[in-house]
């Protein structure tokens, strides 16, 4: 691939904390590499206390990396020139509380160099785009937590950048809020713009991303496509069957991975192609009736929590 479908590229990037008075270091990030190709959503995955929100503040200059190296576009973070093309949204987005929506955006694309009436029809537009129009000259002090995280979207928004950093971006949203964050994610990715963001919000990230990176104690324990980490094969089944007869009952636990019974119904859960045959041939033999057997492919928050807890 060539180099400028590489719009972020992280090497062996590094963290040690010194705790004070005791000198201990604490390692939070511990050489993760990684690479987003241009025009992708990425998912930046893993519990609390993983070093998600340790990476994100070194991509934005935030905190220095102990070791290793970040470019964004080919130029080095932290740099001012990384920074003008990233468009930057915190976890928990502090807006002045004296400053309207209007005001707090314009102030963050001034802060990028825009200005004039550019500046003035951009902001307007990005804060339309983010669903607050309603409450564009509001005091921000008299917003809700939602509209908050929508006003500091629209602050990453308002430059028009290449990448665009969201540290949880759908936190304290309902869940229409959540689909109408989705939707704009969605809409920048096919404009062209790259998103690399973290979630809590598994269904989400599988909706959304084409690639996710999963860390665990600040080390990467999976990554690829969506489609290469969920695979295509089946793994399990589900089986419900009804007129279980009570001799045949612990035989067929004893097949299955879980099981469950109410009165003469039973749901297994069984691994492999194998399994799904035995337990059927075995209540056919019993006289049972099978009313479903449902495959069950793997899903994102299997891997999550088979790989990073």
């Amino acid at each position: 691939m060539a180099g400028s479908d590489i719009v972020l590229s992280v090497e062996q990037l590094r963290k040690t904390f010194v705790k004070p008075f005791t000198g201990r270091k604490v390692e939070a990030v511990k050489g993760i590499s990684l690479e987003v190709e241009r025009g992708d959503i990425f998912g930046f995955l893993g519990p609390n206390g993983a070093g998600k929100t340790t990476t994100i503040k070194m991509l934005t200059g935030l905190i220095t990396p102990t070791s290793g190296r970040a470019t964004i576009l080919g130029e080095e973070v932290p740099s001012p020139e990384a920074m003008g093309k990233v468009g930057f949204l915190p976890e928990n987005p502090y807006v002045y509380q004296y400053l309207t929506p209007r005001e707090f955006v314009s102030l963050c694309g001034r802060l990028n160099g825009m200005g004039g009436a550019s500046l003035a029809k951009a902001v307007e537009r990005v804060i339309e785009r983010v669903g607050i129009a309603y409450a564009i000259d509001r005091p921000v002090r008299a917003l809700s937590k939602g509209m908050l995280q929508r006003t500091g979207f629209a602050a990453a928004l308002v430059h028009s950048p290449d990448l665009l950093i969201l540290d949880e971006p759908m936190s304290g949203l309902d869940p229409v809020g959540r689909k109408e964050v989705r939707d704009l994610i969605v809409e920048e990715a096919r404009a062209g713009r790259t998103v690399f963001f973290s979630s809590h919000i598994l269904s989400d990230v599988e909706l959304l991303c084409k690639r996710v990176c999963i860390l665990r104690k600040g080390e990467v324990v999976a990554g690829g496509t969506i489609q290469s980490l969920l695979g295509t094969d089946v793994r399990k089944s589900e089986i419900t069957l009804r007129d279980v007869a009570d001799d045949i009952a612990t035989t067929l636990a004893g097949l299955a991975s879980k099981s469950e019974r109410v009165g003469t119904t039973m749901v297994l859960e069984a691994q492999g192609d194998e399994a799904v045959k035995e337990i059927l041939e075995r209540a056919l033999a019993g006289r049972a009736h099978v009313e479903a057997v449902t495959p069950k492919r793997e899903t994102l928050e299997d891997i999550f929590v088979r790989k990073a807890l």
